[in-house]
């Protein structure tokens, strides 16, 4: 589950990304009673659901036939931290996603880190950096690792560590590229080693969110990220 929005006075649309179809809009009905309250708590970020979905090969909002929660989180709900990054994992996912076509090893690489992120007790600040890193290479723009060497630049128009600077504005000095190689080597196992400051982690996300601005072009600015950076 990546986003609702309001339609009309008793609807949601709720975009999910799914595993058999993609990225697919769905109409939720809304309402005051004990029933509809339930369904709207369905319709959190990042929530798991099992579905059953109508859809027309003309039809632009698929009908939602049945959900339910897919898997039960125990911590993310109820721990501020996880609960805000949680909010700008799905608003990041939402812009990322948005023209991604069917591609169940990328549902199922996000899955498990949703469900890493709810079980785990460290870590969790980089959550993250770790996951918009690793996002890139189902995403077909994934740094070139190969091409590091000592005191490298990395170009972000190319993806990859050069010697000199770029001649165009947008790449990574020296420290920031150092930075870059560091993301790329972090995982589920290793991310609660990766000591950083609220300072260093807000300045990596600005350096991600360009390199993704560059490579989407329809990103846009995430509106969930002010609160981010109070972690």
């Amino acid at each position: 589950m990546l986003r609702t929005v309001k339609y009309g006075d008793n609807k949601l649309i709720a975009d999910l990304l799914t595993r058999e179809g993609g990225r697919v809009s769905v109409a939720v009905k809304t309402g005051s009673s004990a029933k509809s309250r339930t369904k709207r708590q369905l319709f959190q970020p990042l929530t798991i659901l099992d579905t059953e979905i109508s859809q027309t090969p003309r039809q632009q909002i698929a009908q939602l036939r049945e959900a339910h929660i897919g898997e039960v989180y125990t911590t993310i709900p109820y721990d501020g931290v996880k609960m805000s990054i949680a909010f700008f994992t799905a608003e990041f996912l939402s812009h990322a996603t948005r023209d991604l076509h069917t591609d169940p090893y990328l549902y199922d690489f996000l899955e498990q880190s949703f469900l890493w992120l709810d079980a785990s007790e460290r870590g969790t600040a980089n959550f993250h950096l770790m996951l918009m890193m690793h996002l890139t290479r189902f995403l077909g723009f994934q740094p070139d690792t190969e091409s590091f060497c000592k005191d490298s630049f990395f170009d972000l128009r190319e993806g990859r560590f050069c010697t000199t600077a770029p001649v165009h504005p947008d790449f990574l000095n020296k420290e920031e590229a150092q930075q870059m190689l560091m993301l790329l080597r972090m995982s589920a196992h290793n991310v609660h080693l990766f000591h950083l400051s609220r300072d260093e982690r807000n300045r990596i996300t600005d350096f991600i969110l360009r390199f993704y601005n560059i490579h989407i072009p329809s990103f846009h600015e995430l509106k969930s990220l002010a609160v981010l950076r109070e972690l």
